[in-house]
């Protein structure tokens, strides 16, 4: 019989995204194969503490955080594994739980998806799914990342990046240069956050200082896009070196724009798999999917969120995201499905990627010596 694979899946975390992915992690380990796979669960509190035990998801979920184990993962290969913190009458001891073969991070947001968590597990020198530390950390930045864009000449909208400071100091110079930029409406984002989370869509100058100050709450880095009339239109992007693309999905959103509310509170937005589009459009959105995957250096996943304009069809890439929602409704798993690939299989085969990640990572040198 062959030996199982020690599968930890850490969730929760110090994000505004933490109830997300709750609602993500819910789903991936319901469809997890138990004769392959021990699940090992980890939830980080949203104060940052680690825990496991039994029914933690469900505790998190309700807001409980009373009767975990604490818990520790080291940053030192040497000590690999998940460590429970005890406490005796000598003081705190560690014990340790199980070795993990790999991880899968199902955390959106900061301290989960923009490279943090990810840095600390290739110090561990443990397999993981998704993106390193550098696709991670260009995908959750919006403002980076659509330098970088513009850079490999991959159409995004007009913007501007604008700094915490810059808003509480000068606040009548951000507006003006924001409107210097586009007219209304604009855009008023936090750079390093997902889900919609601190999003607004302004019509008029009240709207943009109120969106400009809720999303500082946020982040210290805002970004402010020209407005455009658009279809949203997404695609799943799996695979390492050899990514692939699945079909395009669109969302049409029962509001202004889709909110974190229109998300996961409502749940009334329109879902249309296949998108409608001609086949022209529909390759050129792939391609612009996997060459933005490619050049941020993306594995394992990531969803391309793109704007269809629907006056000029013009076509513009929004956003990467490298740690996709994993909800009952969202987009990634359902395109994945439509595609041919089940969620099951789809879940599974986001592990092995990161198992060959890691063995590639393996192959690379980190010591040299002269005269060898």
């Amino acid at each position: 019989m062959t030996q199982k694979i020690n599968l930890g899946i850490i969730f929760g975390g110090r994000s505004g995204e933490h109830e997300v992915s709750l609602m993500s992690a819910r789903s991936v380990i319901s469809v997890i194969d138990r004769d392959k796979y021990n699940i090992y669960q980890v939830g980080i509190t949203l104060n940052g503490h680690w825990v496991t035990g039994m029914d933690v998801l469900d505790k998190l979920s309700a807001g409980n955080t009373e009767g975990f184990s604490e818990v520790v993962l080291f940053g030192d290969p040497t000590r690999s594994g998940l460590y429970q913190i005890k406490q005796d009458a000598s003081g705190e001891k560690l014990e340790k739980i199980t070795d993990l073969d790999v991880i899968f991070p199902v955390l959106h947001g900061t301290f989960g998806e923009d490279g943090t968590l990810q840095g600390l597990l290739e110090m561990a020198d443990i397999a993981y799914v998704g993106a390193g530390v550098l696709g991670s950390s260009v995908g959750m930045d919006k403002g980076l990342f659509k330098d970088l864009m513009r850079a490999n000449n991959i159409p995004v909208v007009s913007s501007i990046l604008v700094s915490r400071a810059e808003i509480e100091t000068g606040m009548e110079d951000v507006i003006s240069r924001a409107e210097q930029m586009s007219g209304y409406p604009l855009f008023v984002k936090p750079a390093n956050l997902g889900s919609s989370v601190g999003i607004s869509k302004c019509i008029n100058r009240s709207d943009l200082l109120e969106g400009l100050q809720d999303a500082a709450q946020y982040d210290r880095r805002i970004l402010i896009e020209k407005g455009v009339n658009a279809r949203e239109i997404e695609v799943s992007v799996l695979g390492n070196d050899a990514p692939i693309a699945s079909i395009p999905g669109e969302i049409r959103p029962n509001a202004d724009f889709y909110s974190y509310e229109a998300k996961y509170i409502l749940d009334n937005s329109e879902l249309i798999i296949p998108a409608m589009l001609a086949e022209e459009q529909k390759q050129l959105i792939q391609q612009y999917a996997l060459r933005a995957y490619t050049c941020t250096d993306c594995a394992g996943m990531a969803r391309a969120d793109f704007l269809l304009d629907k006056v000029t069809g013009e076509v513009f890439l929004n956003e990467i995201n490298t740690i996709p929602g994993f909800t009952k409704i969202s987009m990634y798993p359902k395109l994945w499905e439509a595609s041919g690939l089940p969620y099951p299989a789809l879940i599974n085969r986001l592990i092995e990627l990161g198992l060959e990640r890691k063995a590639d990572r393996d192959r690379t040198l980190h010591t040299f010596r002269r005269g060898q």
